[in-house]
């Protein structure tokens, strides 16, 4: 709990994946991909509960030896391509309510964001009620700033840039940009629906580079293996 308020972590962990097949298991610095979540979840003193998500018996099974709770397989209707996260979440929710107990607040995390840590969570956690906030997400400062980016005119292929403002500024003076990272989402159980749209919450928590890693690539999980090796110079993202 934080402030008298019960938090339940839940990992969504459907079975299939095109890039990367098995991609929630797949091997990371010697743990499954799902593994890295679980434990840093339970690494954060606030969640009172740890709850993967899932359709596949051996994700259940990686995520049960990991410490997480798998109290049901997902259904089918929650597991196709097309399926929501959002329906998948209010399903946990609701699954939660009805055996076991209500919670306060929920917080996602995917397991395809293995570099963030406990700390991240703990602090994002702080953030949240320290500010009031009634929903937020993880972010990570961009790298190339959006000042060059520019766009074509379809018609008369002109340049258009992005920001409405001169580009011949000092890369110091700069304002500071950016992008959901997908890595944590914090919400009220009371206030999610299934219009509720998480990559718009209200308040934004940064997270240090490059602990907003998302997976997504054969590539994506060699870039994780280089960070949290021990081999690493700066070994920024150390396993939780």
């Amino acid at each position: 709990m934080i402030d008298g308020k019960s938090v339940l972590a839940i990992i969504p962990a459907r079975g299939g994946s095109k890039g990367i097949p098995h991609k929630n298991i797949a091997p990371l610095g010697g743990k499954p991909l799902i593994t890295h979540t679980i434990l840093a979840a339970k690494n954060c003193p606030y969640i009172d509960r740890v709850l993967v998500s899932t359709d596949d018996t051996a994700i259940a099974e990686v995520s049960r030896n990991s410490g997480a709770d798998v109290p049901f397989l997902r259904p089918d209707y929650l597991s196709s391509d097309t399926a929501r996260s959002i329906d998948a979440i209010l399903h946990a929710v609701s699954f939660c309510a009805a055996c076991d107990r209500e919670y306060d607040l929920m917080i996602l995390l995917q397991p395809t964001s293995p570099l963030r840590t406990g700390d991240d969570i703990t602090h994002a956690l702080e953030f949240f009620m320290e500010h009031h906030c009634d929903s937020l997400l993880s972010l990570s400062e961009l790298e190339e700033h959006p000042i060059l980016t520019r766009q074509i005119d379809e018609h008369t292929k002109r340049l258009k840039p992005l920001l409405p403002v001169g580009s011949t500024v000092r890369r110091q003076d700069m304002p500071p940009y950016y992008h959901v990272n997908g890595a944590i989402y914090i919400n009220y159980c009371r206030d999610l629906t299934a219009e509720t749209s998480l990559n718009d919450n209200h308040y934004g928590y940064v997270i240090p580079f490059p602990h907003g890693l998302d997976i997504d690539t054969p590539q994506d999980l060699e870039l994780a293996s280089w960070y949290i090796s021990p081999s690493h110079p700066k070994n920024t993202a150390p396993l939780p």
